[in-house]
């Protein structure tokens, strides 16, 4: 069987490719998404259940889910998966016989919504850090300083032109050069399935979007 390879492991051809008995694409999968066992494992482990097990069934839970996700259906697959793993890991505690007092309402906080929010956010933050990882240095430095990247206070470009001894225009120059880099498709795939603004049409108007700052850059020479 040919295996078709992606530039990221959230493309949905990893999943058919997974599907179709692809034990590469598979264990990316896994290991993409495996932060989500734990998460959940450790949000709603109730404490009489021993967390080796729990968390075993957690990896069964993300295996189904990999391999029925259908990502025609328009459903995030971290929404997919979490309800997957949240049923098995349930379903362990209850076979375990130590659901008594675990399935009392939860708490706000401990909603499978609230979990998959943070799980997305820690996702999304790895992903920017991996694409801001690729970008050429100067590019990367002033997304960094622009955004406060890492719990710095964000710099206007005045001041990071002061503290670079150039202009600001020169700075914002860099700067649109930065996004310009960041908003690529070749680049931005992982953290545009994440956002999910990885449509045809998304990926059409990033496009149109890139090509226009080029020319009018060159225009601008």
């Amino acid at each position: 069987m040919a295996i078709v390879q992606h530039r990221d492991d959230e493309h949905p051809g990893k999943f058919g490719c997974a599907q179709a008995g692809c034990s590469l694409c598979l264990e990316k999968l896994l290991q993409q998404h495996k932060g989500l066992i734990y998460l959940i494992v450790r949000r709603q482990c109730p404490g009489q259940a021993d967390y080796a097990d729990l968390i075993q069934e957690g990896w069964i839970g993300l295996w189904l889910a990999i391999l029925r996700f259908d990502p025609e259906r328009g459903l995030a697959f971290s929404t997919f998966a979490g309800r997957a793993i949240r049923n098995r890991v349930w379903n362990a505690v209850k076979w375990a016989g130590k659901a008594e007092g675990w399935l009392e309402p939860q708490r706000a906080g401990d909603s499978l919504t609230a979990i998959l929010a943070v799980w997305q956010q820690e996702q999304v933050h790895q992903a920017l850090e991996d694409e801001l990882g690729c970008m050429p240095e100067r590019l990367r430095q002033v997304i960094e300083l622009t955004c406060g990247w890492g719990g710095q206070t964000p710099l206007s470009l005045a001041a990071i032109g002061r503290q670079w001894g150039v202009t600001r225009e020169r700075v914002r120059q860099l700067h649109e050069q930065g996004l310009e880099f960041l908003r690529l498709p070749a680049f931005s795939l992982r953290l545009r399935s994440l956002c999910e603004q990885d449509s045809r049409i998304a990926y059409r108007q990033a496009r149109r979007n890139y090509d226009g700052l080029r020319r009018r850059r060159r225009a601008s020479r």
